[in-house]
């Protein structure tokens, strides 16, 4: 497992790197990932995909 930075892991996210992207490559787990970016102060992005409902007819 490669040792990283939280400064790296915040780079890394906020260079369009998902989470589960950055747990993966570094071995750790989603959560992890996620409390080290919050506690680096990264502006995290929604969950993407489509969020618009469906109109109703």
């Amino acid at each position: 497992m490669p040792a990283v930075t939280s400064a790296e892991l915040k780079a890394a996210y906020e260079g369009g790197a998902s989470i589960r992207s950055i747990a993966e490559s570094t071995g750790r787990s989603y959560s992890f990932v996620h409390r080290i970016l919050t506690e680096a102060g990264a502006t995290l992005r929604g969950r993407g995909g489509n969020t618009r409902s469906k109109s109703r007819s």
